[in-house]
């Protein structure tokens, strides 16, 4: 009778904490912006404030001294703004400095941060300030059109360099060599500072998931990213995400090889599965300053480099230049093209040339302009993007708070039941 009482109180106990764990897994699934947005944001602003107060606790408990010179720091730097005098033109120098800094690392947080889900900095920024600064100079024929190093794409600002004349920035000092006006190696120092800025950026988007899963392998548990693996590995679905989930365990079976090398190469290249190697290496244990420095590296060094010199490589012809004389060499073996496509690539290389060459429009002629522009149609699909990235980060940080006072719950439910099962 004893068993069977037992067995009886195990089961209703199962019940419940199965019934819980079931409205558990509904409470979560309907707390986004849309279905409740003030339970939403209730949840997200908790969080905000819980992890404020951890951050305040622990500055206080073993960074003593750091809030000391922190507060200096900030005292000294409300001083120097507040009064004037001849520092006054330093101070705002060094503001567009911290600002251009700040901005770029920014950018590069943003594009790697949220597994995958996060901005696309450098198609929306990064990209296409490169490109904009390559054609003004292969136009201009000079390098030197910034005013300092942070004439860059701001927020709300534009480089002043894109809209002036070539005539304003003084003679060309490069000349067409074979189509080729300005060289990458004197491209690449004049942005070479923001890509590595972007690059930094990304590398620090990616240690989020390396803290969790460190946390997680600590603690004995295991973050969500690798259950809902483990969970889609026989499940169906379409061939790009059966053939990502194949990549995936694939990285999971191999997690041994993660090394030094093995963490810059997969930082190296452009790698959509790269949080997935952040959340393993916190997962088995790989120290720290092996995963941040290897993804540092890897990434705004090796990474940003690949990317900006093929951004210029495109931009100032050399690539092209290189594609054309490969098509020439491969169409020269058919016979009666030789002849037809010299004169081709010849008319083509003066209408290149035109372009970039392109004149100064006179003062007296008048521009017709379009109410709606491309830049209030690029300025509205940042904002909405920017949006959805902010919705996104809401939910999931309220989700991740709820999810928490509900494993609290599970807890107490599971010690409330075994106390009263031995008790009877």
């Amino acid at each position: 009778m004893g068993s069977a009482g037992g067995g009886a109180a195990s089961q209703r106990m199962d019940a419940s904490i199965a019934g819980l764990q079931q409205k558990h897994q509904h409470d979560l699934e309907n707390l986004t912006l849309t279905a409740q947005p003030f339970k939403t944001l209730k949840f997200f602003i908790l969080a905000v404030i819980q992890c404020v107060q951890r951050s305040m606790f622990y500055l206080l408990r073993r960074g003593g001294w750091l809030m000391l010179l922190s507060t200096l720091a900030v005292a000294i730097g409300v001083l120097l703004v507040t009064f004037d005098g001849p520092h006054e033109k330093h101070v705002e120098e060094l503001s567009e400095y911290i600002q251009f800094g700040l901005w770029w690392i920014a950018l590069g947080v943003a594009s790697s941060i949220g597994l995958g889900s996060g901005l696309h900095t450098f198609v929306l920024y990064l990209g296409p300030h490169i490109a904009l600064f390559t054609i003004k100079a292969m136009q201009c024929g000079r390098v030197d059109l910034k005013t300092a190093p942070y004439d860059t794409i701001q927020l709300k600002r534009a480089p002043s360099w894109l809209d002036k004349d070539c005539s304003e920035f003084g003679p060309a000092m490069f000349m067409p060599v074979h189509g080729l006006r300005v060289p990458l190696s004197s491209i690449l120092p004049q942005v070479q500072v923001e890509a590595v800025l972007w690059g930094i950026g990304t590398a620090l988007g990616e240690l989020p998931p390396y803290f969790i899963s460190r946390a997680a392998q600590l603690s004995g548990g295991r973050v969500d990213a690798m259950e809902e693996l483990d969970v889609s590995a026989g499940e169906g679905g379409g061939f790009i995400a059966r053939y990502l989930g194949r990549i995936k365990r694939w990285l999971l079976s191999h997690s041994q090889h993660l090394n030094f090398f093995t963490i810059l190469v997969l930082a190296s290249v452009p790698n959509p599965l790269f949080d997935l190697a952040g959340i393993m290496c916190g997962q088995f244990g790989i120290s720290f300053w092996k995963f941040f420095l290897a993804t540092l590296i890897g990434k705004a060094v090796i990474k940003t480099h690949i990317q900006t010199v093929f951004i210029i490589s495109v931009c100032n012809n050399q690539l092209l230049n290189w594609m054309e004389n490969e098509l020439i060499w491969a169409l020269s073996f058919i016979p009666g093209l030789s002849s037809v496509l010299t004169n081709l690539i010849t008319k083509l290389n003066a209408v290149r040339d035109k372009y970039l060459t392109a004149p100064p429009v006179p003062s007296k002629v008048k521009v017709k302009k379009w109410d709606l522009s491309f830049a209030s149609i690029w300025n509205s699909i940042v904002w909405l993007v920017l949006l959805n990235f902010f919705i996104k980060i809401v939910t999931s940080t309220a989700q991740s708070n709820l999810k928490k006072q509900q494993e609290k719950e599970l807890n107490d439910l599971r010690i409330r039941l075994s106390s009263a099962m031995n008790s009877n």
